[in-house]
C-alpha cells in the first residue's frame, strides 16, 4: 500500500512538499506562505457560513494558485483533507464551477457531498 493512498496527519506535510512545484520558491517560508492559502480558504468559508459574505473570486484565486503549484489532484486532496467536513459542500461547489472536480479522491466520497445552491446562485449572478 502506497503511503499516500490516504492522507493522514502524519503524511500530509511530506505529501505537500513532494507535490510542491514552485520554481520561484527560494525558501521554506515561501512554501509555508503558499500552504497558508488553505487556511485563507477555510476562513472565507467560515465567513460565508456565519456572515453570508462570499468572496467568490478570492476563493477561486486561492484554489487556482494552489492547483498551479501542487497540481490539480493533489491540491484537491489536500483541500478536502484540511477543510472541515461542514464546508465540503462549499468546496465542491467551487470545484464544480471551476471545472476541476475529479470523479473521486481517496479522502472523501464526493457522491455524498452536496453542492451549495446559495453559492451556485451567487456565482451565476456575479458571472453576468
Amino acid at each position: 500500500m502506497c503511503k499516500f493512498d490516504m492522507l493522514t496527519e502524519e503524511n500530509f506535510e511530506l505529501f505537500a512538499k513532494l507535490k510542491y512545484n514552485n520554481p520561484s520558491c527560494a525558501s521554506i517560508d515561501e512554501f509555508n506562505d503558499d500552504m497558508k492559502r488553505i487556511k485563507y480558504i477555510k476562513r472565507l468559508f467560515h465567513k460565508f457560513d456565519n456572515e453570508r459574505v462570499l468572496k467568490d473570486k478570492l476563493i477561486c484565486n486561492h484554489i487556482l494558485i494552489l492547483c498551479n503549484i501542487f497540481g490539480v489532484e493533489p491540491c484537491i486532496r489536500m483541500l478536502f483533507f484540511r477543510i472541515e467536513k461542514q464546508y465540503h459542500g462549499f468546496l465542491k461547489t467551487f470545484l464544480n464551477h471551476m471545472s476541476i472536480l475529479p470523479k473521486n479522491i481517496p479522502e472523501v466520497n464526493l457522491d455524498l457531498i452536496q453542492t451549495d445552491g446559495r453559492i451556485e446562485r451567487h456565482i451565476k449572478k456575479n458571472a453576468k
